[in-house]
């Protein structure tokens, strides 16, 4: 299993990178596969805290549902919304998939609701999870080219390229 910590060992300054996408907005956008496997997009929040990227939802909801039966997920960051003369300084687009990983010990979901200024009896209904990292992208323009940081676990990251 791949977690946070492995992606900020091995990429620090790419890590450095997601993390500031990730924290520059509230809301993200996560894509569950449902019951007949067709995709379900849903609005998100996610952050990472200590070693785990963690996401949750409310008690009950359908994303929770989807990632109990089938555990697959890709997280879109922030929108990043470019101009026509953004595309050299602008951060990029953001991606992470994996497996969600539901954590259900109190004692360890305790310290990231802290983190985040929530007490421990806070959304005690709710799901929580981490995730099992996959792979991460960074894909942003510079020049002309469009450009693809691509981190997967046991590969360490490589860059791609299009013209």
């Amino acid at each position: 299993m791949a977690d946070w910590r492995e992606v900020a060992e091995s990429a620090p300054e790419f890590a450095g990178r997601i993390r500031a996408s990730f924290e520059s907005h509230k809301h993200k956008t996560i894509a569950t596969l449902r019951k007949d496997g067709s995709p379900r997009v849903s609005g998100i929040e996610a952050y990472i805290i200590g070693d785990d990227l963690w996401f949750g939802s409310m008690p009950g909801a359908l994303k929770a549902r989807d990632l109990r039966r089938d555990p697959r997920f890709a997280l879109h960051g922030p929108p990043v919304l470019l101009g026509a003369g953004d595309s050299a300084g602008a951060a990029g687009d953001t991606k992470l998939s994996g497996h969600a990983v539901e954590v259900t010990d109190r004692d360890r979901i305790a310290p990231m609701l802290a983190a985040r200024g929530f007490g421990p009896g806070d959304f005690s209904e709710s799901h929580f999870f981490t995730a099992d990292i996959r792979e991460v992208v960074l894909t942003r323009i510079e020049g002309t080219a469009m450009v693809m940081d691509l981190w997967r676990p046991g590969q360490g990251l490589r860059r791609l390229e299009r013209a």
